[in-house]
């Protein structure tokens, strides 16, 4: 186990491999040092957590710290699957201490941590450990990590991060574009994911993508929950797909399904959906009536992780603008850490209600303010909420039409990061 892991560790000073450096989580993570909370990073598959991690390594190891006093394991190389137990993973740990001759303050990273059966035994019991001092370091594909039984047992003693696929930011860093019109419609289609970006041909990314998905409804919902109808999930997956941006309820899914043959019912596709927001494919943003303050039940949206899902996996000939930018939106005010819904007042529609705390700001995500209809639509509908807390009109207009009764408009890579 040991020749293993000197593989994938860093203790003889191999260079460390972390890609684009992602400055904003990197920071959120060195924030987060110095104490014996266990920090917990989530997200899709391939968002770049790993690459997250190895940067944290890299910084520690520039610092001071010594290689052999940082353990990492990532449980999605083969080679290490033998590290699928409690017991395993103890093991492990012992072994590394023993052999390199561990002293002072130790760091383990454990990527995809899910894996590894009964493991936050041994991450609370290491992270409570009074006579070493641990800092220790985790990822995960699910959401539903730290719940239930979890998430007593380890009362509150830890910090979670949540990653997101490249900003658009990020994306232009990356792809050194300057950001403008041109680059932004871009990262619309293509979206973040990392991997995706290193690849050219639209052919391997459309392969790649379904790849991606596959590997989602395979290794996090199907092995996870037992599916036992995988053709039912995977109609449930493109249905979501088709329909981003768009007002639709579980029993509208239901009756197009049966409406197409397949036998089902609202309980099993309702916890499809779920299976989909645990594993990061989909964001739900509910209702919200502004005026009657209360989040409204039925129907409500749903968003992907990355625009590329749709571009690449879209059997639907609604490819508007408007939809990739509504998702990016979503998925911006996000980032920023907050909570997003979508609003009702007096029957229109707010696209977006983003709350942090006692801040609350208004959005609205249009292609373009084509002419005054258009204009008097989307303004309008921000001018009926009768509260003085920041209202935005983004859109992928060229000009920006400056402030209109005090709401703010934006072009959309001035507005997403």
């Amino acid at each position: 186990m040991l020749e293993i892991l000197k593989k994938y560790n860093f203790w003889d000073g191999a260079e460390i491999p972390v890609g684009f450096t992602r400055q904003s989580y990197l920071d959120a993570l060195t924030g987060y040092l110095g104490n014996r909370l266990i920090k917990v990073v989530l997200g899709q598959r391939r968002g770049g957590k790993s690459y997250i991690m190895r940067m944290l390594i890299r910084q520690l190891i520039a610092a001071g710290t010594p290689p052999q006093n940082i353990l990492y394991i990532n449980r999605e190389m083969s080679e290490l699957s033998a590290i699928a137990t409690a017991a395993d993973l103890i093991a492990a740990v012992n072994e590394w201490r023993k052999e390199l001759k561990v002293t002072g303050k130790a760091y383990i990273f454990i990527d995809e941590v899910q894996e590894i059966e009964g493991w936050e035994t041994v991450v609370n019991s290491l992270s409570q450990d009074y006579k070493r001092s641990y800092e220790l370091f985790i990822t995960g594909s699910n959401a539903h990590l730290l719940s239930g039984e979890l998430a007593t047992r380890l009362s509150g003693r830890y910090l979670t991060l949540e990653v997101f696929p490249f900003s658009y930011t990020e994306y232009c860093g990356f792809r050194e574009l300057a950001k403008g019109r041109d680059s932004f419609v871009e990262y619309l289609q293509n979206g973040g994911i990392p991997e995706l970006c290193h690849l050219d041909s639209p052919e391997i990314r459309r392969n790649y993508m379904a790849t991606l998905r596959d590997s989602i409804i395979l290794r996090d919902i199907m092995a996870r929950h037992q599916i036992r109808d995988p053709y039912l999930l995977d109609r449930v997956v493109a249905f979501a797909i088709d329909s981003v941006g768009g007002l639709f309820s579980v029993n509208s899914i239901v009756n197009y399904l049966k409406s197409n043959g397949l036998k089902t019912n609202s309980e099993t596709v309702g916890s499809y959906l779920g299976y989909l927001k645990i594993a990061f494919f989909l964001h739900e943003s509910e209702r919200y009536d502004i005026k009657g303050k209360r989040i409204l039940t039925g129907e409500r949206k749903y968003y992907l992780n990355d625009t590329a899902f749709k571009h690449y996996l879209s059997s639907s000939f609604d490819n508007s603008v408007s939809r990739y930018l509504e998702n990016v939106v979503y998925l911006t005010l996000r980032r920023r850490g907050y909570t997003v819904y979508t609003g009702v007042i007096g029957g229109k529609e707010i696209d977006f209600i983003a709350e942090k705390g006692a801040e609350r700001l208004y959005v609205q995500a249009t292609y373009l303010l084509s002419d005054e209809a258009v204009i008097a639509r989307e303004f309008g509908n921000l001018e009926a909420i009768p509260d003085n807390h920041e209202k935005i009109v983004v859109s992928l207009d060229d000009l920006p039409l400056g402030n209109k009764e005090g709401i703010k408009h934006l072009r959309a890579w001035d507005f997403v990061e």
